[in-house]
């Protein structure tokens, strides 16, 4: 990727605010479960497993998309998979019924749609044209 790249800037800094918003939304859900834990109605073993794994996603994907935008082609494959991975599976588990309480569901879908957001930006042809490998045509 080239340097000094306004419009590659512009898409991930868009990026890092989505996923800014994925793990502060994660951490407050992880709060509001170490909250709730003495409820086994609410805050079952699948809902800790669940809330943990969403919060090193998303400094996954913090670390994804930093080195990313500085001009990684590993992190940003990395980040283009797991932003299209991540909405998937959560529409996984907002479909499974009884697997989690309604209140996580809902949380997984704003997740979800921040992480479609992403997604979109990352996959899109503006930033996969600037990491694309130019092939050397001398060959």
């Amino acid at each position: 990727m080239e340097p000094n790249d306004p419009r590659a800037d512009s898409a991930f800094r868009s990026v890092h605010r989505l996923i800014a918003g994925y793990l502060a939304i994660s951490i407050l859900t992880l709060a509001a479960i170490v909250l709730m834990r003495n409820d086994p109605a609410v805050v079952t073993p699948a809902v800790w497993t669940r809330a943990v794994i969403v919060v090193i996603t998303a400094v996954l994907l913090i670390l994804f998309a930093t080195r990313a935008a500085r001009g990684s082609r590993g992190a940003f494959r990395r980040l283009r998979i797991v932003s299209v991975i991540t909405p998937v599976a959560i529409v996984v588990i907002i479909a499974l019924p009884g697997t989690f309480p309604v209140w996580m569901k809902i949380e997984q879908g704003v997740c979800g749609l921040i992480m479609t957001g992403v997604a979109a930006v990352a996959n899109g042809r503006y930033l996969r044209s600037r990491f694309a490998v130019r092939q050397n045509a001398a060959k």
